[in-house]
């Protein structure tokens, strides 16, 4: 029988794997997985040329089903104007030129890069909404399900105004900005299994969480939101609306807010001002695309 220097007597004993030891490797795992994830689904998107991440496992048939129940639920709760009113009428026609120019700007935009356009969009089928809210909004979902608020057009003022916002609507459709949400959810899914399984308390969990939203969840989402606005914009320029008229816009919506807005760093949306910067710094590229696809002709008809 051996004798320990301290005076505890019996057989030597085996170290296993402790909690600690145990905990590092569930965090290895979740790590590595996430990598795996990471790494696995990273595509090139040809409107920016950067590096993102879509599921593979997510066809453009299952984006495209998930817009459009997405879409049969709003317009179930919503109240659609009558579409064959003078303001629906007008929203369908200032889509109509909007859409008409998708694949050509792509193209464009992917060339800039020394990229191919993927025209991810050719099989939408377009659709388009007017909805009675005093809400000054609008939206498109995979697929091309859109709608606009009758609230936002006191706000567009004019057919530019409306082209701009909605340019900026269907440029997050184009370039998938909902299907990037949905990874990025799925690795957050992770971290948060891996905080949970290595023991960390709900708190601890919660603030590096919030830490996590404010430095790079918040970022991700205003970059989404200034990409939409530049596809946005030069949709909107070759469509042969009026780019300039995105400046004013923007002045209204700040307006708008009263103020009351929350500080950029903890939005989701770049502030009206940073917007109005972009948006103006964009201006001479903007004017390019008008020119290339509207010429003086057209030019002149869209300030008529």
């Amino acid at each position: 029988m051996r004798q320990d220097p301290f005076g505890n007597q019996g057989a030597p004993r085996r170290r296993g794997l402790g909690g600690g030891g145990l905990r590092i490797w569930v965090l290895v795992a979740f790590a590595a997985y996430a990598a795996y994830y990471y790494f696995s689904n990273r595509t090139v998107d040809p409107y920016t040329g950067e590096q993102v991440m879509i599921d593979k496992n997510l066809s453009a048939a299952d984006e495209n089903a998930l817009g459009l129940q997405a879409y049969q639920e709003i317009l179930s709760q919503e109240r659609p104007v009558d579409p064959n009113s003078e303001v629906a009428r007008q929203i369908r026609s200032i889509a109509e030129r909007l859409i008409a120019r998708v694949d050509e700007v792509e193209a464009d935009l992917a060339a800039e890069k020394g990229l191919q356009a993927q025209n991810f969009a050719a099989n939408f089928e377009w659709q388009v909404n007017v909805i009675q809210s005093d809400q000054a909004n609008a939206f498109a979902l995979p697929g091309g399900k859109m709608a606009v608020y009758t609230g936002l057009v006191p706000v567009a003022r004019n057919q530019d105004g409306m082209a701009v916002v909605m340019g900026h609507e269907i440029a997050h459709a184009l370039m998938r900005h909902g299907a990037q949400r949905m990874a990025r959810g799925k690795l957050e899914q992770i971290g948060q299994m891996a905080g949970a399984a290595s023991g960390m308390d709900a708190g601890t969990l919660q603030t590096v969480m919030s830490a996590y939203g404010v430095t790079s969840a918040l970022p991700y989402a205003r970059a989404h939101e200034s990409q939409a606005d530049e596809v946005g914009l030069m949709l909107a320029a070759a469509a042969c609306f009026d780019p300039a008229e995105a400046v004013p816009l923007w002045e209204r919506m700040g307006q708008m807010s009263g103020g009351q807005s929350p500080p950029e760093f903890a939005s989701t949306h770049p502030s009206a001002e940073s917007r109005i910067q972009h948006l103006q710094a964009l201006q001479p590229k903007a004017l390019a695309f008008r020119q290339k696809y509207c010429g003086q002709a057209g030019t002149a008809a869209a300030n008529g």
